[in-house]
Order: C-alpha cells, then sequence, then structure tokens
C-alpha cells in the first residue's frame, strides 16, 4: 500500500514538473508593446472562521490551507485567515462569504440549518458515519454534489475542510446515571444532536466556542460538548465540570467546512482553481491526522495529569438517543423533501458501509483487542 502511494506521488511530481518544463519552454507569459513581460494577475483573499484565531486543530487547519494556497500558486493567490470575531461573528461566516465580505470562509455546515435543514446533514448525523464513510460518501457517494447544489442558490461552493473525528459525549457537573438524570439539564448542543436530546427531555443550549467555559463554569450550563481531549483540554473545561463522558453519539465523524463565493471562484484562472481545491483536499486529511495524533496525548494528559474522571454513557441513555435520533430524523425527511433527498443518500452509504466494515474494521478491532489482552 504504501509502495504504491510512493509511487503514484513520485509520478505525480514528475507530471508536475514536466508540465512546468513544457510551460516554461513552449509558453511565453504575457508582453507588453515594448516586448517587456507583464507580471502575472495576482489574488487577494479575505477568510473568515467559526473558530478563535489559530485554535489548536480547527483554527491551525484554515492557516495552513493558506500557506499552501500562497506557496503553490507562487504568491498570485494569498489568503489572509481571520478568526471568529476579527472581521465577522463566527455564526455569520455564510452571510459574509454569499455576500462577498471574504471570498472564503471556514466552518461547520450544522451552523446554517436557518439556510437549509439539509445543511446539517453535511457535518454529522447522530449515530450516524464515521471519518472514513462520511469522506467516502462526500467524494464517492454522491454526498458532495448534494452539499453544492444546496449551497448554489447561495452563491457559495462548499468544499471538504476537514473531520474532528468522533467527538466525546461532554462533560457534566454532576453524574449521568440513567436517562432520568439527562431530564432538565442544561446541555451546550448544538446541530441536531440538540434536537435530539430535547427529545430525551434535556435542554439544549445555543453558545459559541467562547462562551463555554465561563457558562460551565458559573453553572448557567450543566454539561457542554466541544470536540474531544485535544479542544478541550485546550479550553481547559475540565477545570470546570468533574465528569467526562465518552461514548460518543452525536457527531461521530464531525466534517468540517471550506465554502468559497462563486463569483470570487469562476474569476481565477483555472490552474488558481485547481490550487484552491488541491488546498482543501490537503487540509480534510491534514486536520484529521492532527486529530488523530493529538487527541490521544491529550486524553492521557487529562486522565494522569488532572486525574479527570472519565466515564460510559450509561447503556440505557444510549439507546434513548438512539430511538430519538431516529425519530428526529425521520420528522426532518417527512417535513423537507430536500432533506429527504440528502438523508436517502446518507443512510443508503451509511447502511453498505456498515455492512462492509462489520466484517472489515470491526471485525478487525475486535481481533486485535483479544490479542493485545
Amino acid at each position: 500500500m504504501f509502495n504504491k502511494i510512493r509511487v503514484y506521488c513520485t509520478k505525480f511530481v514528475i507530471v508536475v514538473a514536466s508540465s512546468l518544463v513544457l510551460f516554461g519552454c513552449g509558453q511565453e507569459q504575457p508582453k507588453s508593446e515594448n516586448g517587456v513581460a507583464e507580471p502575472q494577475k495576482t489574488y487577494k483573499w479575505k477568510m473568515v472562521t467559526s473558530w478563535p484565531k489559530n485554535f489548536p486543530g480547527i483554527g491551525r487547519g484554515p492557516e495552513t490551507f493558506a500557506k499552501n494556497v500562497e506557496r503553490m500558486s507562487g504568491g498570485r493567490l494569498t489568503v489572509k485567515v481571520y478568526g471568529a470575531g476579527e472581521l465577522v461573528p463566527g455564526t455569520e461566516v455564510f452571510d459574509a462569504v454569499a455576500q462577498g465580505t471574504a471570498q472564503i470562509g471556514h466552518s461547520a455546515s450544522y451552523y446554517w440549518k436557518g439556510k437549509s435543514s439539509a445543511a446539517q446533514i453535511f457535518t454529522a448525523i447522530p449515530f450516524g458515519m464515521n471519518v472514513q464513510e462520511t469522506n467516502g460518501w462526500l467524494h464517492y457517494g454522491g454526498g458532495l454534489e448534494l452539499w453544492r447544489e444546496i449551497y448554489k442558490p447561495f452563491g457559495l461552493i462548499p468544499f471538504t475542510g476537514g473531520n474532528t473525528g468522533v467527538q466525546f459525549a461532554g462533560w457534566f457537573k454532576k453524574e449521568i446515571n440513567s436517562i432520568a438524570d439527562v431530564q432538565g439539564l442544561k446541555m451546550r448542543i448544538p446541530g441536531l444532536g440538540g434536537e435530539v436530546f430535547k427529545k430525551v427531555g434535556g435542554i439544549p443550549v445555543a453558545l459559541s466556542g467562547a462562551e463555554i467555559f465561563t457558562s460551565l463554569q458559573s453553572g448557567a450550563i450543566d454539561g457542554t460538548e466541544w470536540v474531544g481531549p485535544y479542544n478541550d483540554l485546550a479550553f481547559g473545561l475540565h477545570k470546570a465540570a468533574e465528569f467526562y463522558y465518552y461514548s460518543g453519539w452525536h457527531e461521530p465523524g464531525s466534517a468540517l467546512e471550506f465554502i468559497v463565493n462563486e463569483k470570487a471562484y469562476e474569476s481565477l484562472p483555472e490552474d488558481l482553481q485547481a490550487i484552491v481545491e488541491i488546498a482543501t483536499q490537503a487540509a480534510n486529511q491534514d486536520i484529521m491526522d492532527e486529530y488523530t495524533a493529538r487527541n490521544m496525548d491529550a486524553m492521557q494528559t487529562l486522565k494522569t495529569k488532572h486525574k479527570v474522571d472519565m466515564r460510559a454513557l450509561p447503556s440505557d441513555v444510549i439507546q434513548a438517543l438512539k430511538q430519538a435520533s431516529l425519530e428526529v430524523m425521520q420528522e426532518h425527511a417527512a417535513a423537507d423533501p430536500t432533506f429527504k433527498k440528502v438523508y436517502d443518500s446518507y443512510l443508503s452509504f451509511q447502511l453498505k458501509a456498515m455492512d462492509y466494515h462489520k466484517v472489515s474494521e470491526l471485525e478487525y478491532y475486535k481481533n486485535r483487542s483479544d490479542v493485545s489482552n
């Protein structure tokens, strides 16, 4: 496998290098009337994000994207990255890019359920697909085409922008021993997960990332999900709540997005368009790689250094959430034809992925666990 990847990469480099040589030998740069080569046109873009500037993982991903674009374009396209609140609030990324305030944004599609209920599906579905399956659906199962169809009326083009993997169930100020402990519990949880939480008796609260710690510490909320050990440790959530629950359910493979203003994209020459596309794909993979590595180390720090009490959600809580999730999805599908169209595509891919992974990934994990024990 790795030898094939190296061969592919070598071939890619050779093709790119050959193309550059051919370009240099066979084509001339535009020249003015006096015969002097004219400089190529440059483009300066602004990127707005829903994250604090340079925040670990999701905040640094856009910075890496910007550096790669500038390097691959030889400086012909530069991207200045703004954190949440620097140019526009993190919750206004969609509108800012649609209106041309910025040419590109980095966020998560479930924030835009007010624009289209189906947009939430492209981030995650409770008890849905993991990152591997989600990327398969988006890139080879028709998911990305549906995503772009939904954003088209707003003059936006979505690209995959990373994935945080399975997110932890969250931090709570009290123990969760049964579904009864969820009744009336105020929790910061967005998207479809928030709707499911409400259906089982909880009270979902909408908060930006910057508001989470103080709200949890003060008791304004009883619990919160954020991402996972890497980002949770960075926010210091272990200082505000005693109990950390895993058995992730609400966001099993949380996909992020780059959203590009369609007019700005179409104004670029084809080679710069290709650079933007390839840079988003690189960021999509790199962000997931970082979360895989950093979450492991952060979890050990939380357990050993900070003595965090990590627990699995009780089985009756999981079963109640699973049943509520099914009901929420069915209700949305019945009320919105667009939601149903996207959900049907998603679910069809998920069922096939589950059937395959039952005898591949799941079987391997089981055997690996048996051997190591």
